[in-house]
């Protein structure tokens, strides 16, 4: 390809994506929405890999995301590896999901009752036991990443396609920067597996921007009565602090029945809705009862 055309290959991808190439973020500005959302898929991950786990979510750990493109990662896999193409939202923007061979032997040993041991070499391709666990974690990883990106429809992740080359993957530019999210799956007793994913610029930037949506402006109400339903009859639960003191925790530690402690009431008793002083009065008795005259509210 000539520098021209390859110019004009870039401004055609441009124009195609505009609301984010160009105008949006670049790849080192993504780096730490990437970081946020690895924390947010970190807590989210375990409950949707429960089920290779023996049925107990396993904890998730993720790494710094790192800059690349498709040479680097595949220069960086020194085995076989399975690489999954999956698409965001309906504009099918895509994105990668790397299982090296060590990580899915393992995950096949543990199901035919093993400790996840992985063989000394390993084959040229994946044999069916091990497409078959791949299909079930690509479902798992695009639900745990649907909800990551926000759980809605313009966040849904479905599966494209999957190859032990990246070559015949083919699933964007190899020039084009991307960011890598490594992951590592721990469990109890067991070896560790890990997975990765790579985003392209736009992609990333897709689901890690809010998305606009016009401004609605509410048509002014008037303000609520407290006296009206459905604040009227409204229980609110209101406390009187008549003593606020501080107790060493070996005298607290030593405390017995009988025991005697010596306070004082304050003069000025707050009354305090869960937590919040709304008035403050003092102490003093009605028809045999405690009661408190409000001084000053707020």
């Amino acid at each position: 390809m000539t520098m021209t055309s390859a110019k004009f290959g870039q401004s055609r991808k441009a124009k195609h994506c505009s609301e984010l190439l160009g105008t949006g973020p670049s790849i080192d500005e993504l780096v730490p929405a990437l970081a946020l959302l690895g924390e947010r898929l970190a807590r989210i991950l375990p409950g949707h890999l429960s089920p290779f786990a023996g049925g107990e979510p396993p904890l998730v750990r993720i790494g710094m995301p790192m800059d690349c493109n498709l040479a680097s990662i595949a220069a960086d896999i020194e085995t076989l590896a399975s690489h999954t193409l999956m698409a965001v939202g309906p504009k099918g923007l895509p994105m990668l999901a790397i299982f090296e061979a060590p990580s899915v032997f393992r995950l096949i040993d543990r199901a035919f009752g093993g400790r996840g041991d992985v063989p000394d070499e390993f084959p040229d391709s994946f044999p069916l036991s091990a497409e078959l666990l791949l299909g079930r974690l690509e479902q798992a990883l695009c639900e745990a990443l649907a909800t990551t990106f926000g759980g809605q429809e313009e966040h849904k992740v479905r599966a494209m396609r999957r190859d032990t080359s990246l070559r015949y993957l083919n699933p964007f530019d190899k020039r084009q920067d991307l960011l890598q999210l490594s992951l590592e799956v721990e469990e109890p007793g067991v070896e560790p597996w890990s997975f990765s994913l790579a985003f392209p610029q736009p992609t990333l930037a897709a689901v890690t921007t809010e998305p606009r949506h016009p401004v609605r402006r509410k048509a002014r109400q008037g303000t609520p009565d407290p006296s009206a339903e459905p604040y009227g009859s409204m229980p609110v639960p209101v406390t009187a602090v008549l003593v606020d003191m501080t107790i060493g925790f070996s005298r607290l530690s030593s405390l017995k029945p009988g025991d005697v402690l010596p306070v004082a009431i304050a003069r000025s008793v707050p009354l305090q809705v869960d937590g919040r002083t709304i008035a403050t009065g003092t102490i003093g008795e009605v028809e045999d009862r405690v009661a408190v005259q409000i001084q000053q509210a707020f």
